[in-house]
């Protein structure tokens, strides 16, 4: 399921009680003792799941019949299965061949999510058929089988019924075995009003009236290959659908709301072009007779890879031709090449246990970026990756809160925390990294071997490097163990000199933390594999080596004293690098001539940026090198920078000299803004549609008055009917009026309330936060969690707020602990609870805060978001500390630059 970026989207492998101690040594808390947790005994096994459902829009409850083919491995006299919030009114056994048996007793493990079934007598080893007859809630917590609310064309509120299993909720629907390594097949019946559609896994095979009410039809689906059940999915509502045929045959359709059948095309075209790429790169068809793609009004994550119907919020799939923007094209692109990923790599083969989520997921979030190059060669996609994605999974894998990518998960309560970015966006690095070293070759046939040896069966991390050391020849399993077993990464240190017509390395290794260089005795090390380049020719590596030790001494020939080396050229090992004074001095003009290669110069800037977060190296230092970048043409390149002068102003709004980092923001994007205008010019593409947004959103927000003026006489313009505003424009020209008073706070709620589009809607109550009247704010607050805003959507709106000001930040804090109980309740604990917390407290920057943060969550405690509470925690003592060291040094610089020379 791709993790929300919005992009929205853990728990380390210890069960002991483990002292969490913070940047500044003060002890900020204990994870607390894990859960006991069992699997399922093994002594009944399904083969086959006859299910049929019968779900009543009207009152949320649904009715169930479950005719299950077991095996009995092992005589017992009892059936433990999981079933969480589902009553189960009968239910029997037929050995093959023999009586039926009523169970005489069930009793429900609550805590455990449990059921144990008991017989009079022993169920003998073979055969047989469990029969339960059940009833269950159509909940509204956006998992299990739930109900998702829409407007009908005619302004109705109806409900569809829809389901999200992953990772433990197929026990809310019917009672079943939801483990991963538990597959079975299954024969799904649907019982539902004749005027809705139904869909399945598999395709329709029988539809007929229901011999009981002539409002309704039984509909039938073909049996499904053998599967988890976590990737069964059934969805009944009213939906539209364009259709077409992938070049293999496979047929492909897009289910929108009614009426917005025109806003599935994109993503049917994304789909019909992937399927064929995934086939040839995997070599392996794909394996059911049809595909579904279907937009869900109410969904938790971003979309769900169930096998052959998979569910999408309604931005991750929809685009309308006129109204929607660049970035929103990109991110479907992107999450259609990611589910669709996953119909091999998780479907058909499947992860052991959710220690191994990392494998489907990080496997997926790198191989969509592959898709979509692929599809669009014009994105530059993999330079954005490293902003995105590799980026991201570097400044969290740099706290001491944590965790490896693989993880021990027992409770089902544990799943839900690892669903962060070390499983997405460090796994999908790192195996951007092992892809690099291995090359595409032995990878895709590496690849083909796995799918082929484990297909319909589950697999381990293990099995995978056992498939690509094969292939390859290389130590696969030593070389990724010390990227997936433990946590963090290195920073590597290059000192250089010269000899002759040679250059003289020395590289060495520690681990990289936030806090400062880590200086104990046990330092971890990685095998770390390196490549180097040199001005000669930047795009070219001249040398690769395995990093296996703390330090090494490598020799370049033929460089000569006048040529730049630069270590990690395309940004793909995943580590920062620390250069000697005289290496980062010759790199600088390679950033202002444009001869580094773009990602290169991003990585180059990311990296000093987090040194001097973590006190390696003077803020200012980082300030300068930015000044290098005023002929920066990379779209990518000024998103990482504006992310992190973001971050900068974020902490310097503690501070009272806030003005001048907006001044310095000013001067940096004003050359470029210029250059590009407010209006496209003809042969522009999607990366100048998406630099434009950028960069007149950023001055908006620094308070650059040309900007503020136009954005003013656009808004009235489009407001008044006169002008329409092209897509891309909307975010950045809404902030900037909010921003300067120009909007009345009454309009854009209203302009939300009328906008037909769910992205519009967005892109409203994203902005909203902008507002800094402290009335007004508050305001935006109850509007986040009022009926106007989508259940999933309420989270982004007071993120909103607590990122825009130092006003806002303390009033979103304030409104989540008032309302904790009711947002709690909303999200069931599950992982936007999580995304909520860090949203809001993450920007603060005074020691006491991180204690209140602490102390709060003692006293509420939301056990899926307990390693995010610490990181949050770590976080801020860590701003709280380099406020304390870089401040006044910053503040004397920023005056100093706009000092008339003496």
């Amino acid at each position: 399921a791709r993790s929300v970026l919005i992009k929205l989207r853990a728990i380390a492998s210890i069960t002991h009680s483990t002292v969490f101690v913070s940047a500044s040594n003060q002890n900020i808390g204990t994870m607390p003792e894990r859960r006991p947790f069992v699997r399922l005994p093994t002594d009944v096994y399904p083969v086959n799941y006859g299910l049929s459902l019968k779900p009543d829009l009207i009152d949320f409850t649904f009715e169930g019949k479950l005719e299950a083919l077991v095996e009995v491995t092992q005589a017992t006299n009892q059936i433990v299965m999981n079933c969480a919030d589902i009553d189960i009114i009968t239910a029997s056994f037929v050995p093959q061949g023999g009586e039926e048996i009523n169970a005489t007793g069930f009793n429900y493990q609550n805590e455990d999510e449990k059921v144990t079934l008991s017989f009079p007598s022993a169920l003998q080893k073979g055969f047989g058929t469990l029969k339960i007859d059940f009833v269950g809630e159509l909940n509204d917590k956006m998992k299990g089988f739930y109900r998702s609310k829409y407007t009908s064309p005619t302004g109705e509120i109806r409900y569809a019924a829809v389901t999200q299993f992953e990772a433990t909720d197929a026990r809310r629907a019917f009672p079943c075995w939801d483990e991963p390594a538990i597959k079975a097949t299954f024969d799904i019946t649907l019982i539902v009003p004749k005027d809705r559609v139904a869909l399945s896994n598999m395709n329709v095979i029988d539809r007929k009236p229901h011999p009981d009410d002539e409002n309704l039809v039984e509909v039938k689906f073909a049996t499904t290959p053998i599967m988890s059940t976590y990737l069964v999915a059934f969805v009944i509502g009213e939906y539209d659908y364009v259709e077409s045929q992938s070049s293999d045959g496979v047929m492909v359709r897009v289910y929108t709301p009614v009426g917005k059948a025109e806003q599935g095309k994109f993503a049917l075209e994304v789909a019909t072009k992937t399927l064929p790429f995934y086939n040839d790169y995997f070599s392996v068809p794909y394996p059911l007779p049809k595909i579904d793609l279907i937009a869900i009004a109410d969904f938790a994550a971003g979309a769900m890879e169930n096998w052959g119907l998979v569910t999408y919020r309604e931005t991750a799939l929809l685009i309308d031709p006129k109204n929607s923007c660049s970035s929103s094209r990109q991110w479907v692109a992107l999450v259609v090449g990611h589910e669709l990923a996953h119909q091999w790599f998780g479907n058909l083969v499947t992860m052991e246990w959710w220690t191994h989520l990392w494998l489907n997921e990080g496997f997926a979030s790198w191989i969509e970026y592959l898709c979509v190059d692929h599809c669009f060669p014009e994105y530059d996609i993999w330079t954005q990756f490293v902003s995105a994605d590799y980026t991201r999974a570097l400044d969290l894998d740099a706290l001491d809160s944590s965790h490896p990518i693989e993880v021990n998960v027992g409770h089902p309560s544990e799943v839900d925390e690892i669903f962060d970015a070390i499983s997405y966006s460090k796994g999908a690095s790192v195996i951007r990294m092992l892809h690099n070293y291995i090359g595409d070759e032995d990878f895709r046939k590496g690849m083909n071997a796995y799918l082929l040896k484990f297909q319909h069966k589950n697999a381990s991390t293990e099995d995978l490097w056992d498939c690509l050391e094969q292939a390859s020849g290389k130590p696969i399993a030593a070389v990724m163990g010390s990227w997936t077993k433990q946590m963090g990464f290195p920073i590597i240190a290059v000192d250089q000199e010269q000899q002759g017509d040679d250059r003289i390395l020395k590289i060495s290794q520690k681990k990289f933390c936030a806090s400062g260089p880590h200086n104990e005795e046990n330092c971890p090390s990685w095998m770390v594999p390196i490549s180097i380049c040199t001005s000669e020719d930047p795009k070219c590596t001249k040398l690769k080596v395995l990093l296996d030790r703390q330090e090494t001494t490598i020799t370049l020939n033929s460089v000569g004293p006048d040529q730049w080396i630069k270590i990690n050229p395309g940004t793909v090992g995943f580590y920062r690098i620390q250069y000697s004074s005289s290496m980062l001095e010759s790199l600088l003009p390679g950033i202002r001539d444009l001869s580094l290669q773009p990602v290169d110069r991003l990585g180059l800037q990311n990296d000093l940026f987090s040194l001097s977060r973590a006190g390696m190296i003077s803020t200012v230092e980082v300030l300068k090198l930015m000044e290098a970048f005023l002929n920066e043409p990379n779209y990518t390149v000024w998103s990482d920078l504006s992310c992190n002068l973001g971050v900068l102003s974020s902490l310097l709004s503690h501070t009272d000299f806030h003005e001048e980092i907006q001044e310095f923001i000013r001067d940096l994007f004003t050359p470029i803004g210029l250059k590009l205008g407010w209006d496209s010019k003809p042969g522009e593409g999607h990366l100048d549609a998406l630099l434009r947004s950028l960069v007149l959103g950023k001055l908006g927000k620094a308070g650059h008055k040309p900007t503020l003026e136009e954005a003013r006489r656009r808004f009235k313009d489009h407001v008044d009917g006169k002008q329409v505003l092209p897509a891309d424009l909307r975010s950045p020209v809404s902030s900037a009026c909010l921003l300067s008073h120009i909007v009345s706070s009454s309009l854009l709620p209203q302009l939300h309330k009328q906008a037909d589009m769910q992205e519009e809607k967005n892109r409203i109550e994203r902005v909203l936060g902008a507002i800094s009247a402290p009335d007004l704010i508050q305001k935006v607050l109850n509007f986040a969690l009022s009926e106007d805003v989508r259940p999933q959507d309420t989270v982004s709106v007071i993120g909103g707020v607590a990122g825009s000001s130092k006003q806002g930040r303390k009033a979103a804090w304030k409104f989540v602990k008032d309302n904790w109980e009711e947002l709690y309740n909303r999200y069931q604990g599950g992982f936007l609870i999580s995304r909520l917390i860090k949203l809001t407290v993450d920007g603060f920057a005074i020691d006491k805060m991180a204690v209140e943060v602490k102390s709060f969550f003692e006293s509420h405690p939301a056990p899926a978001a307990e390693r995010t509470v610490q990181q949050c925690c770590e976080n801020i003592l860590l701003n709280a500390a380099w406020l304390k060291r870089d401040a006044e040094d910053i503040h004397q610089y920023l005056l100093q630059r706009k000092a008339p020379p003496v």
